[in-house]
């Protein structure tokens, strides 16, 4: 125990001292930008405020200050207003229940204490002049002057982080994403604040103010949207349509009409509708509120996008919904951010939801733009069936939709390929009804001009060629004889009609002749002439067809007695020779004694050659890892000797002992396609009028700050400073590559990615995709016979671009074959 136990103080445990405390969960409580501004947007709101402003400099670097038109600070409330825990929202915990402000736990302003400089002007509804508060880390106020201000409250915050130099660096080095999260959580307070002005601007170095979002203080949340997202956004969305939870959803979800409360949920808001191309490429436009208070709720936007993409399963919805429930049913002291929420009856809240979004998107898919196109009255006469005929019903009702072309057609094969049995029955009814149909004649006629072969055949000579055939048959079994037909007498030849007969519609077929001499065995038993006429046999004989063989009782033993010699059921006698063997013990001995070497001589190979070298146990498997591996670089393809091409569409290659396969069409692909992107210029295609591109302030400030990658890419802008926020811009020129042409679409994606990876050179997916369909079109193709030279050039590239293992469309271009020192040499 000695060991274990000493005596030093660091060892007890004891209470952390307050200003540690403090740090430790300031840390906590402020973990982003987007929580600072966050915070301080709150507290505006809860103020009473109408117009807030948000100012960064260098994104929020540097400074950020919040400046509203509320109530203001009392100046008894000057001590305590940055101090841990201090607040007016609650008295006691009872009082968390009936919170509706957005702040109630007194840490915002003492957390930005301890992790930046933080001072506050302020001027009460009660005061004539402002007052400027200076805090230390701690919160102390440590200095209070008189300061012009009108009624209302700024709070500026100086080097945020700073007294965190880990996360201090980490911040400035991901600046351009924090200010882009921050901005989206501002965007939630911006729609759901109706009658309240809300403007974020920036300040780059010493250059212009720019601002990045503003609304018009409308009451209405839809003229948010519209303020922030554009008109483009408005004209995809749906107002949502709450109705009560269907029986089979209730069911899914375990619930009972009986044991469920009324109204307790009432959800308002909008989502897009379920038209392919009005979607998002990502869910990075959804918002969902709580009692007005912006939340992240799991299962909620789960549900929400599941519902979408039965609808329209490539994109996400933008998603705009507030719900409101009684106060004693949610939970919001759940996490620092308040982002979390637990409520009452969420299963009811998702089958609402999940009934009301399938209504509303089922009513739409139901609609259809109709094309009313005029029916020609002359075509309607020159097509027409008839309306006697009873056994077609189907064909005299088609709809009207077919061109008379197509209609012809369509009567002459139904005419020409109907009923096997009415066209083997020999009445003339359906003969004189075919022929009454003057246009249906003629096509008929049309189609089998010239024919050669036929599955229809008329009775008789169907009749004929069913006899003969299985006379051919009956003797090639019985007699042994080859049937031999010409190939002219092999198939069925459709011929013009009957001269004697020009009303007749039925093609005449060339009767099936046969070998005399097989039909010499055919017995001339009305019986079996009966059997041939049946239906069974009128079927369409085809020359090549294998058929069951069946022995027929009718056959007598004196008619088949002369041929049991040739049958193949008869036993056959065979006369058996013996040959004398010849055997030598001393031979025999010497080949066992030589067949025993050769077994050694592989028990040998066998050891020198081993499938794995490592030995399978826990402390070699780093060994067996290593003996699986192969680590290629880009200089070793050089090396690579060629050993031949495989199946015109692989190369062989040899490095060492190992054998790998190449894919040409692949390799060449990736060579090219990374040639294309390396030295291509898109050029750009002056527009007549310059395009409004209709972007957020946020988008816009992105394109702004990354101008130069658009103009890589072939898009060229007209920028006006001065103008409006989301009209600074204009597009004046489009990329344009032989018959590629990209729009406003490619922008926006471009913006996208830019959003994630400022300044970070890229390209739209529709120019790879060029790329990659050029680069495949000049490719080496599976197929193409290379000699040792060209393989050894497709080699040589591979080791010469920057990603080899994969064409554009990622199938693979080498794999590995095998190693020659693991192979045996049996």
């Amino acid at each position: 125990m000695s060991d274990v136990c000493t005596s030093e103080p660091a060892g007890a445990i004891r209470a952390i001292d307050k200003h540690s405390v403090h740090r430790i969960c300031s840390g906590q409580v402020v973990l982003s930008l987007a929580t600072a501004v966050k915070e301080l947007v709150e507290n505006s709101i809860d103020a009473g405020a109408t117009n807030v402003e948000v100012k960064l400099k260098e994104c929020g670097a540097e400074q950020i200050e919040v400046s509203d038109n509320g109530r203001g600070v009392e100046e008894a409330n000057f001590e305590g207003l940055a101090l841990k825990h201090h607040t007016s929202k609650l008295r006691d915990f009872s009082d968390l229940i009936h919170v509706e402000t957005f702040g109630f736990r007194g840490e915002a302003l003492s957390s930005l204490c301890a992790l930046s400089d933080l001072s506050v002007i302020t001027c009460h509804e009660s005061s004539q002049v402002g007052t400027k508060l200076v805090f230390d880390h701690k919160g102390h106020l440590v200095q209070q002057c008189p300061c012009p201000r009108q009624q209302g409250t700024t709070v500026t915050l100086q080097q945020l982080f700073y007294t965190l130099p880990v996360r201090h660096k980490e911040f400035q080095r991901n600046i351009k994403k924090e200010f882009s999260k921050m901005i989206h959580v501002l965007q939630a307070y911006c729609i759901i604040s109706t009658g309240v002005r809300i403007t974020c601007s920036n300040q780059t170095g010493q250059g212009k103010r720019s601002t990045v979002l503003s609304t018009g203080g409308s009451q209405s949340m839809r003229d948010n949207i519209g303020a922030i997202f554009g008109p483009k956004q408005l004209q995809s969305l749906l107002p949502f349509r709450q109705v009560s939870p269907l029986e089979n959803i209730m069911e899914e979800y375990g619930l009972k009409d009986g044991d469920l409360p009324k109204q307790l949920f009432t959800i308002s808001g909008f989502v897009s509708t379920g038209d392919h191309g009005v979607g998002r490429s990502a869910s990075d436009r959804q918002f969902f509120f709580i009692n007005s208070r912006p939340c992240d709720p799991v299962k909620v936007s789960k549900l929400v996008n599941e519902v979408y993409h039965m609808y329209n399963r490539h994109q996400y919805p933008f998603v705009a919904l507030n719900i409101t429930v009684a106060s004693d049913c949610v939970d919001v002291n759940v996490t620092p951010d308040k982002r979390q929420i637990f409520l009452h009856e969420e299963k009811l809240l998702l089958a609402i939801l999940k009934s009301s979004l399938i209504n509303m998107y089922e009513a739409g898919v139901n609609k259809l733009s109709l094309n009313y196109t005029p029916t020609v009255s002359s075509a309607s006469k020159e097509v027409h069936l008839p309306v006697e005929d009873k056994a077609e019903p189907a064909e005299n009702n088609q709809p009207g939709t077919l061109s008379p072309t197509s209609t012809l057609n369509l009567a002459a094969l139904k005419g020409a390929f109907s009923n096997q049995n009415s066209a083997l029955s020999g009445s003339k009814s359906s003969s004189e009804k075919a022929s009454k149909s003057g246009p249906s004649q003629k096509t008929l006629q049309c189609f089998f001009k010239g024919s050669v072969k036929s599955p229809v055949r008329p009775r008789t000579e169907a009749t004929k060629g069913s006899l003969g055939a299985r006379a051919e048959l009956h003797g090639f079994r019985n007699e042994g004889v080859s049937v031999r037909e010409k190939d002219s007498e092999r198939f069925l030849a459709v011929e013009s009609p009957d001269p004697q007969h020009p009303d007749s519609s039925e093609p005449v077929v060339e009767n099936v002749t046969h070998d005399s001499s097989v039909s010499q065995n055919l017995p001339e038993d009305p019986g079996f002439q009966t059997e041939a006429r049946s239906p069974v046999e009128d079927s369409v004989i085809i020359p090549d067809a294998k058929r069951a063989r069946r022995d027929d009782p009718r056959f007598t033993a004196e008619q088949t007695s002369d041929t049991a010699s040739s049958t193949a059921d008869v036993p056959v006698c065979l006369r058996r020779k013996t040959v004398p063997l010849h055997f030598c013990l001393q031979a025999l001995a010497a080949g066992i004694k030589r067949l025993q070497q050769q077994q050694r001589q592989r028990a040998a190979d066998r050891q020198r050659y081993r499938r794995f070298r490592a030995n399978i146990s826990p402390g070699e498997n780093q060994r067996a890892e290593d003996e699986l591996r192969r680590e290629i670089s880009k200089d070793m393809f050089k090396e690579m000797e060629i050993i031949g091409q495989f199946n015109l569409g692989f190369i062989i290659t040899k490095l060492n002992s190992d054998i790998f396969m190449i894919d040409q069409h692949a390799t060449d692909e990736k060579y090219n396609f990374e040639m294309l992107q390396q030295h291509t210029v898109l050029h750009g295609q002056r527009l007549i009028v310059p395009q409004k591109l209709h972007l957020t302030a946020v988008s816009e400030n992105v394109l702004l700050e990354n101008v130069e990658i658009f103009q890589k890419n072939g898009f060229e802008f007209l920028i006006d400073e001065d103008a409006q926020v989301m009209e600074r811009v204009k597009l004046v020129s489009l990329p344009t590559s032989r018959n590629w042409t990209f729009g406003p679409a490619d922008i926006e994606e471009l913006i996208f990615m830019l959003s994630d990876s400022p300044g970070v050179m890229c390209r739209p997916s529709r120019v790879r995709q060029m790329f990659a369909s050029r680069a495949c079109r000049k490719s080496v193709m599976i197929g193409t016979a290379l000699s040792v030279g060209e393989m050894k050039k497709l080699v040589i590239h591979m080791g010469e671009i920057e990603h080899p293992w994969n064409c554009p469309h990622g199938r693979p271009t080498m794999r590995h074959l095998a190693n020659l020192e693991i192979i045996s040499q049996d």
